[in-house]
């Protein structure tokens, strides 16, 4: 931007120092004078269109760099929404990973229920009290299954969902 703003005044500059050069042309009178603010003319002439190249060439440059910093930071973006959704797809996993851990839990409960149970029922020992125990037992064992299914879906899900924006995108890109 320095550039720039120095290429500004010099070209200012310039201009002063060409409106200068036409009074003294429209003061002087004589052949001479006149051929010599006809060659600073056209110095200033040349001077200007090489200031102007210049103050293109540099626009140029700084239009690149800002479309390279818009890039960085379309990168940027992208990188925040694919972390978010690794982020969404590791919070599926870890619940998923704690019902199977649930379900497995209640499934040894009910089975060491189900033995004590058997047990009792070999021994001719009808006790309500195991046949309570069995049937809580299978109760949680029933919700951690449907817990840890729903936990499953979850996490197909959060994996299936960037596929299917994609796919979304590419449609309506076609």
């Amino acid at each position: 931007m320095k550039d720039i703003e120095d290429l500004q005044h010099r070209l200012a500059a310039a201009m002063d120092r060409i409106a200068a050069g036409v009074e003294r042309l429209d003061k002087a009178q004589d052949g001479g004078s006149v051929e010599s603010l006809t060659e600073a003319l056209e110095e200033e002439k040349l001077a200007n269109a090489q200031l102007k190249e210049r103050l293109r060439a540099l626009n140029i440059k700084h239009f690149d760099e800002i479309g390279a910093l818009k890039e960085q930071l379309a990168d940027t973006s992208e990188r925040d929404k694919l972390q978010a959704r690794l982020d969404a797809q590791d919070a599926a996993m870890a619940r998923l990973d704690m019902d199977i851990q649930r379900l497995r839990q209640a499934n040894d409960q009910l089975r060491s229920s189900n033995a004590a149970l058997r047990a009792a029922n070999e021994a001719g020992v009808g006790e309500p009290h195991l046949i309570n125990k069995a049937m809580l037992a299978e109760l949680e064992a029933l919700r951690a299954s449907r817990a840890a299914d729903a936990a499953e879906a979850a996490a197909v899900l959060a994996k299936l969902e960037p596929l299917l924006e994609a796919a979304q995108v590419n449609g309506e890109g076609a």
